[in-house]
């Protein structure tokens, strides 16, 4: 069977977990995010979750629960339900900078850097975060919108500048 999805408000988060747990989706897979801030109907963040129910042998159903997150806006921390969603729940925080109200990972410290390194600034999942290294040298293997092999086959098409790429003056001389 193929994986249900459902689309709650922020604000019903937590319930729909709570439910979809209730209804035998009791493995909790994962939970991450997916950066939507330059959707300009509703910009934000869709926070999502993938549970699976094992009950029936060699069968997993899945269903995925899915919130949209105005930037900024905290979501309904999963630890009570799923002990699993804690790891998750801390890298989302790290990655993209989504608090989780009622973190509790059961050590007491809250939200804590997870994978990047000590004095790491920034959430480098975020589609507005500079990606330094393809300013300070050529990325490899890659072209940006616009570039071919010969630009002279192509003079009418237009460069464009991808979110997250900084323009071309920043970094170092």
């Amino acid at each position: 069977m193929a994986d249900q999805t459902r689309v709650v408000q922020a604000g019903q988060w937590r319930d729909a977990l709570a439910a979809a747990r209730d209804e035998g989706f009791t493995f909790f897979d994962w939970l991450s995010a997916v950066d939507r801030t330059y959707d300009e109907a509703a910009p934000g963040f869709d926070v999502t979750a993938h549970l699976l129910d094992v009950r029936t042998p060699g069968a997993l159903d899945g269903i995925l629960i899915v919130a949209r997150v105005p930037d900024g806006e905290p979501v309904d921390s999963a630890t009570d339900l799923f002990a699993g969603a804690a790891w998750h729940e801390r890298e989302t925080h790290e990655m993209f900078g989504i608090e989780f109200t009622g973190f509790d990972d059961g050590s007491g410290e809250g939200l804590r850097p997870l994978l990047l390194p000590d004095g790491f600034e920034g959430t480098p999942l975020r589609k507005s975060f500079q990606l330094a290294a393809r300013a300070s040298k050529p990325w490899p293997g890659g072209k940006e919108p616009g570039e071919g092999h010969d630009s002279a086959k192509s003079p009418s098409r237009r460069r464009v500048q991808a979110p997250g790429v900084p323009p071309p003056e920043w970094g170092p001389r």
